[in-house]
């Protein structure tokens, strides 16, 4: 091990743990990092061959060198039989920049080498475009005579229907293909949107024998030799792969064996070089439209999606990272994968048993119920966009299943991207925008997250997107969709062509897949609404300089807080399972108390003078109406005084109904607190308190808070004992007598 970690004293450390690991403690971190293909090179490390002392040595060199960042995460599970010695080139890479990210395939697209490979190719390219643009140019000139007619809009449904059955021929790429411009609602209209989406449900099988084949040149043993059939025809078929139930005979297992279609990164290297040629024309017409839309950017980071989608061995990896950060979720559940049965075209996973979301007599059969598995879904897939990043980019009902524990099952790991932290707070930035209808900031907010040029005028865009959003909050249910959203939004992005970054793509994918599964399994469903309580939670909770900003945006305005908001976000935070009242207190005494605060400090004092002086009076005045009908109090009069209180009683003008509205937000912050787990426990409560009470501005604060009270109240005394109207105060002032 020395020898290992020569001039690397600082990885010394770990080989106690890595040791421990090698005994199965703990499992190998299974981080993305590059699916390196072995390049037997002995000696290229300037590290021995696995020494004879043992396995668990063996397996302690390669984490160690996992960690130094000189082998991929993950290395270590691929083969029972891998050393150092199977690496070279391996370029050094952090343990924390490589465990977060999504894994790279073996074989990355590189449409420069792939142009000059088959451009010395004619005639397979030749052929092909036969088989490509025969059809494909039929249902252009019929898209196009209909443009010249003044007829496009009336004849889309019937087109997106012809184009849908011609892609569903035309092999693994195109078919992919499809799939991804259903998620594009800034190059398609709506029409054909809906259409593609069906593409996933329209993919033949290939024959058994070749997929028998393909297992034994990958793995070097005959099918039936590891594997035992349990039904002989693939249970499901997909644009890359199809899958086989199976039996392992090592140990009689039940695995689930995805096999990739023969030919597949051929054919689709062929139909990428061939599609960005065409790009390019197209990006020369486009631009004769005045639309800015970079036909050969979409190729390219199609290219980039699909050939990682190629590579099982990446897709094992992510299975292994999605399961590390998602699994431990109490409803959650990622299938084993086995590395000895894995290589880049197969992959071995453990069998999963389970029901559709939406098989209403199979989830009865087991006691399940749809609504608690579309929470947990929602829940799981917000954690995983809003929270860590790394995120499963394709829930459509064939890659979930409800376990008969009541566990949610995720499948199919191929697609799978990640959102970088200021992408995420942009996300929630966004969301916030939309509950303000501050369409200003949202377009100010897009130019930062490059959906729109900085040099662009955004005025248009901000018109375009008042007139086409609804109001999150008071929509009707059928409007507060996703979908709806989405397309209204891609209405927008589609008259003012700016190109979308992928990662928004994925995530459009995500959640329009996720919504229309969640729909499916329980109608009345809506994603934004659903999602609003965890959007809360985060924005009360969040210490992150960017959800800080947004809580601001989201409360103060006009230097006024606004009681109504802040009393919603209570309810709709208070509804999550996570919320921490005590963590929320302590994240709004932090900013309140911060320089950045010292503008709203002073109003907020003033704010909080009147609902305390409100509420007390308020409080006063029912508990002597209670002292004179000398009875003892019934628990209907009490509920009146509460109502009296929280609803407003006698009250002195307009004015009161601003103190109305923040003295039940305030008392919903008091019930919140008392009624939650954190209120048990002391410690916190009264640590969150000592460390506030210590800072000199909140103890000029407190003082100034408890000298206008005292002032109030004694007006109100003096002018009772001489049977005096009471006094009214201006918003923040003294007694006006």
């Amino acid at each position: 091990l020395k020898a290992a970690a020569a001039g690397r004293m600082r990885s010394l450390a770990l080989v106690p743990l890595l040791a421990a690991a090698s005994w199965g403690w703990m499992p190998s971190p299974a981080g993305s990092g590059r699916a390196w293909r072995a390049a037997r090179a002995p000696g290229t490390l300037g590290i021995a061959a696995t020494p004879p002392e043992g396995e668990r040595l063996r397996q302690a060199r390669l984490r160690l060198a996992e960690v130094q960042g000189r082998i991929p995460i993950g290395s270590s599970e691929m083969n029972a039989s891998i050393s150092l010695e199977d690496f070279s080139s391996v370029p050094k890479t952090s343990f924390r920049e490589i465990s977060y990210k999504v894994a790279e395939p073996s074989k990355r697209y590189d449409p420069v080498e792939a142009e000059q490979l088959l451009f010395a190719q004619p005639l397979r390219w030749t052929v092909r475009n036969v088989q490509l643009f025969v059809p494909l140019g039929y249902f252009v000139v019929n898209v196009v005579m209909d443009l010249l007619m003044d007829r496009e809009k009336e004849m889309r449904h019937r087109r997106a229907k012809e184009l849908l059955g011609i892609l569903s021929g035309l092999g693994p790429a195109i078919i992919k293909g499809g799939q991804v411009l259903s998620s594009r609602p800034d190059l398609l209209p709506n029409e054909y949107l809906v259409e593609l989406a069906k593409l996933q449900d329209r993919v033949p099988a290939f024959a058994n024998d070749e997929a028998y084949a393909q297992v034994e040149a990958e793995l070097g043993r005959p099918f039936s030799e590891v594997f035992e059939l349990v039904r002989p025809d693939p249970i499901a078929a997909a644009s890359i792969g199809q899958v086989y139930k199976a039996r392992l005979r090592l140990n009689g297992e039940m695995v689930a064996v995805k096999v990739q279609r023969p030919r597949c990164e051929e054919v689709i290297a062929l139909d990428l070089y061939i599609l960005r040629w065409y790009a390019g024309v197209v990006n020369v017409i486009f631009r004769a439209f005045k639309r800015d839309v970079d036909a050969q950017g979409i190729i390219d980071d199609f290219g980039e999606l699909i050939y990682r989608e190629i590579d099982y061995r990446a897709e094992a990896v992510n299975a292994r990272r999605f399961a590390e950060l998602y699994a431990q979720l109490p409803d959650v559940f990622v299938p084993k994968v086995y590395t000895e049965y894995t290589t880049s075209k197969v992959l071995t996973m453990e069998w999963v048993d389970g029901v559709s979301l939406v098989d209403a007599q199979g989830l009865a059969r087991d006691g399940l119920e749809a609504s608690a598995l579309v929470d947990t879904l929602v829940q799981c897939s917000l954690r995983q966009v809003l929270e860590n990043g790394f995120f499963h980019a394709d829930p459509h009902l064939g890659n979930l299943a409800a376990m008969p524990d009541g566990k949610l099952c995720y499948f199919d790991f191929g697609m799978v991207s990640y959102v970088e932290p200021a992408q995420r707070y942009g996300l929630i930035e966004a969301i916030v925008h939309l509950v303000n209808r501050d369409f200003a900031a949202l377009a100010e907010l897009y130019v930062r997250l490059g959906f729109i040029p900085a040099d662009v005028d955004s005025a248009p865009v901000i018109a375009a997107l008042e007139k086409a959003l609804p109001d999150v909050l008071d929509a009707p249910v059928n409007e507060l969709n996703f979908k709806n959203v989405i397309n209204r939004l891609g209405d927008v992005f589609y008259k003012f062509p700016f190109p979308l970054p992928p990662f928004y793509i994925a995530i459009i994918r995500c959640l329009g897949v996720l919504e229309g599964v969640a729909i499916q399994a329980q109608p009345e469903f809506r994603i934004i609404k659903d999602a609003y309580p965890y959007v809360a939670s985060r924005l009360l909770t969040d210490p992150s300089e960017e959800l800080q900003r947004a809580l601001q945006q989201l409360l103060f305005k006009d230097q006024r807080l606004r009681w109504d908001m802040l009393e919603q976000l209570l309810e709709e935070a208070g509804s999550t399972d996570d919320y921490d009242v005590v963590l929320a207190l302590d994240q709004m005494t932090q900013y309140l108390l911060s320089e950045q605060a010292e503008p709203v400090r002073d109003m907020l004092a003033d704010e909080l003078v009147d609902v305390v002086d409100y509420m007390g009076a308020e409080t006063a005045a029912a508990v002597l109406e209670l002292l004179r009908a000398q009875t003892p109090p019934s628990p209907e009069a009490l509920q009146k005084l509460q109502e009296r209180v929280l609803r407003g009683g006698a009250g002195d003008g307009a004015g009161d109904g601003g103190r109305i509205v923040a003295a039940r937000a305030v008392a919903r912050m008091l019930a919140a607190l008392a009624g939650s787990p954190a209120a048990l426990d002391g410690d916190r409560l009264s640590a969150l308190l000592r460390r506030a009470l210590r800072d000199a501005e909140a103890q000029r604060l407190v003082s100034d808070v408890a000298a206008q009270l005292a002032e109030r109240a004694a007006a109100r005394s003096v002018r009772a004992l001489f049977g005096l109207p009471p006094p009214t105060f201006p918003h923040g002032g003294g007694p006006r007598l």
